[in-house]
C-alpha cells in the first residue's frame, strides 16, 4: 500500500486515508453527457491529496470516513496530483 507522499503521475495506487473536506459539487459537461463532480481531501500521515467524485459518489461519502482506495489512478490536474478510483478501482469504507 501506497502513501499519499509517494504517489506517482500516471500511475496506478492503493491507498487509505481520511476524507477531511469535500467541496460544493459542481456541474460538468463530458463526453458522456452532464453530471456533477466533487473534490474530497484525502490525508493520511504523509500529507493530503484530492479524490474526485463524480455523480452519485458524493453522496456517499462523508468529512471523517476513513477509506480504502484499490487500483485508482493518479493523474495530475492543474499542477497537482489527484487520485481517482478509475475504471478498475475499488473504494472501501474502513469507518465513519
Amino acid at each position: 500500500m501506497a502513501t499519499i507522499a509517494s504517489l506517482k503521475t500516471n500511475s496506478s495506487a492503493t491507498i487509505e486515508g481520511t476524507i477531511t473536506a469535500i467541496s460544493p459539487p459542481r456541474r460538468v459537461t463530458t463526453q458522456r453527457g452532464e453530471t456533477e463532480v466533487a473534490d474530497a481531501t484525502l490525508q493520511d500521515e504523509s500529507g493530503t491529496v484530492q479524490w474526485t467524485l463524480w455523480g452519485e459518489e458524493i453522496k456517499q461519502y462523508h468529512v471523517g470516513q476513513k477509506i480504502k482506495i484499490s487500483d485508482g489512478w493518479v493523474k495530475e490536474f492543474r499542477g497537482k496530483l489527484q487520485v481517482s478510483k478509475g475504471r478498475g478501482g475499488t473504494v472501501t469504507v474502513q469507518s465513519k
